[in-house]
Formats: C-alpha cells, structure tokens, sequence
C-alpha cells in the first residue's frame, strides 16, 4: 500500500493531471463524508473537502513517505473542520443524523418508538459530547475508521481513543436512559461497532 501512495503521489509531484484525478476520486468520499459528519453542513463541508484537497496536493511534498497516505490526508480534513467549527463560535445545530442505529422495531413490524424522537435524542446527547470525544465517536461509529486510523489522524494514542469513544458511549447511553430509548441503542452499538485489523477492543 505505501509503494502505491508513493507512485501516486510521485506521479502528483511531477504535474500529471490523471494522477491529480486519481489522488481526489481515492479519498473524495472518505473526506466529505468526515467533513460533513463533524461540520453538519453540506454546502459547508463541500466547500471545506475541496480546500483539504487543494491544501493536500500543495503539500504533498511535505508527505511522510514512510505512513500511509490516507491518515495523512485525514489529519488534514479534521484540522480544516476544528479550524471552520472554531470561526463559527458554536457547535452547529444539526438539521439531519445518519443512522447509526438499528431499525427501532420489533420482528413483528410494529414500532413501538417514536423514530423521529429518537433521532432528536441521539443528536442531543452527540452533540453535548466534548469535542475531541465527539470526534472519536464519530470518526469510530460513523465513518468506521479503525483505532489505528483515528490515532495517527488525531494525533492522539490508541488507549487514549478507547477511552473516549467508551465514555461516549456511556454518556449517550446515560442521557437516552433518562428518557427510555437505551435498550435500543445498547443493541446497535454492541452489534454495529467496525472492526480494525487484529483485536480492537474499546475497554477502558
């Protein structure tokens, strides 16, 4: 994987446009995806996704050919979210949430929750997590990147992640107890949760 990244960063640095292309279609749906999940904006993380592209590419000379590509240019991604969070002053109100829970309805079709309400809880308990964890979290159960990933994109220790992302857990699990839709969650948290290479248990 790392002589791949080489080549194609290579053929970047000596001007070839396909491999331009080919650079920007490889992490095109990894960055927006990451850029829309922390910035909570389309149009914004658009516009963010197409700056750490062109920031990446002036900067691939800067590239550390002995770590992979990807966490590389994740690294970017976040720091142009943290840097467009941090000009807003506020975390923003999301206006819609991916799914990151099972189908809140019994084998027999019926619902018994109300999903919208649901929805509305789980926004509310992510979005009252502290920054660095909120990210973890996301990064983790959203955009299913390994510890390994999110380590080297964050800068920050493997332990340290696991942490984070358990006390998430705990935090989202305490408010949506506070009003009955646990169970639901604990469910799609303990069946839904990526897999790294090897063991990637989240304990402690």
């Amino acid at each position: 994987m790392l002589s791949d990244d080489q080549d194609l960063v290579d053929r970047c640095l000596a001007g070839d446009e396909i491999a331009y292309r080919d650079f920007v279609e490889r992490y095109q749906e990894l960055i927006h995806g990451v850029c829309y999940r922390l910035l909570r904006d389309r149009h914004e993380a658009e516009d963010v996704a197409q700056e750490v592209f062109l920031r990446a590419i002036r900067a691939l000379d800067r590239w550390d050919s002995r770590r992979p590509l990807r966490p590389w240019i994740l690294t970017i991604a976040i720091n142009r979210c943290r840097t467009c969070l941090g000009r807003r002053g506020r975390r923003p109100t999301p206006s819609e949430y991916p799914e990151m829970i099972a189908d809140p309805r019994s084998d027999s079709g019926e619902s018994h929750l109300d999903a919208n309400e649901l929805d509305t809880e789980i926004r509310v308990a992510v979005d009252s997590l502290r920054e660095d964890q909120r990210q973890a979290f996301l990064l983790f159960h959203e955009q299913g990147l390994s510890y390994e990933e999110i380590s080297d994109a964050l800068a920050t220790p493997i332990g340290t992640l696991k942490t984070w992302v358990h006390r998430s857990r705990k935090r989202i699990l305490d408010h949506l107890k506070d009003k009955g839709f646990a169970e639901v969650l604990q469910a799609a948290l303990a069946c839904g949760a990526p897999r790294s290479t090897g063991s990637q248990s989240d304990d402690g």
